[in-house]
Order: C-alpha cells, then sequence, then structure tokens
C-alpha cells in the first residue's frame, strides 16, 4: 500500500533562528545527515548565523552541487520556491557566504557577477553566447608567467584565469 504524504512532509520546514538553534544544539542521533541540519552547522562555522533566509538561499546555491550562479538567477529559483526575499537580499547573502569562504566570486565582466559554489581555485571558460561560466577540467594545464611584481606591502592572493569561447561561424 502506497503511504500518501501532504506536501509539508515531505518539504523541509525553516524554522526561527532559536529553534533553529535549540535543534542543532540538541539534535537526537537520528537526526544527524539531516542536510538543513548540516546547512545550518556549516553556516554557524564560518560566524554566519543560520536565519530563514540564509538556510533557505543555502538550500538553493548548495543543494544542486558545484554551479555558477548570478543574484538574478538565485531570486529567480527562490521566487519559484516561494522564498520570500528580495533582491538585494540575495545579493547581502551571497556578499556575505563569500566573505565567509563559501562562495567565490567571479567577475566576468563589468555587468554581472557570477557565484561560484566550489570556493577551490580553479579556472574557467565563459561561453559568450550563452552567458554561462563552465569549469575547465582539472587535467588542463595553465600556465600563467611574468607577472608584476606587486606594490610595496601587498602580495599576490591568486590568479583567476576565464577563457572567453564563441561558436565558429561557418
Amino acid at each position: 500500500m502506497i503511504e500518501k504524504r501532504s506536501l509539508l512532509q515531505t518539504v523541509p520546514m525553516m524554522t526561527d533562528p532559536l529553534s533553529a538553534y535549540i535543534e542543532s544544539t540538541t539534535a537526537p542521533a537520528h537526526r544527524r545527515g539531516c542536510p538543513l541540519s548540516e546547512l545550518r552547522d556549516k553556516l554557524r562555522r564560518v560566524g554566519l548565523r543560520p536565519t530563514r533566509q540564509r538556510v533557505s538561499l543555502g538550500w538553493l546555491l548548495f543543494g544542486k552541487g558545484d554551479r555558477h550562479i548570478t543574484a538574478e538567477m538565485l531570486f529567480d529559483e527562490a521566487s519559484r520556491a516561494r522564498v520570500p526575499v528580495s533582491l538585494a537580499t540575495v545579493y547581502n547573502t551571497l556578499h556575505q557566504f563569500t566573505e565567509a569562504g563559501l562562495l567565490r566570486q567571479l567577475a566576468v565582466d563589468g555587468s554581472k557577477a557570477y557565484f561560484d559554489t566550489n570556493p577551490t581555485e580553479h579556472h574557467h571558460f565563459f561561453l559568450e553566447g550563452e552567458g554561462e561560466l563552465v569549469d575547465m577540467p582539472h587535467t588542463a594545464a595553465v600556465s600563467v608567467a611574468d607577472l608584476p611584481e606587486p606594490p610595496e606591502g601587498m602580495e599576490v592572493a591568486g590568479v583567476e584565469v576565464i577563457v572567453r569561447l564563441r561558436r565558429k561561424t561557418a
């Protein structure tokens, strides 16, 4: 016999921050491994309070594996998922996650910033016609030679390579 479930039983419920804190610090063994609890713990470990909006946006961001997303794309996903957030909140959350090391911000051009859910150092292809960012294979050898000396008191924090691609015309 197939058990019928209500939508409320199948969709994780967001709770207020105090309840989330109490739940995460007193979670019984059978709750360990719960994706929402793990997300709340991840936010706490990097110094962010797991507010309802951060957890909701984090669930949308990190629940689909490594990917590249803009604030507008995440806002659209949140709207479709009926997560009540403003575009400003999405931008603020993406920047907070980036400052905490959970995301990596990539400036592809002056008009749009992409956020990578894989914050490790790696390089990208940008598909100009599609406006899509794609990870370069880890086997791709990228060499950057002859970097200029940084100014006094500064050091190179990293080098990002974005190779812009477009389809060949016949």
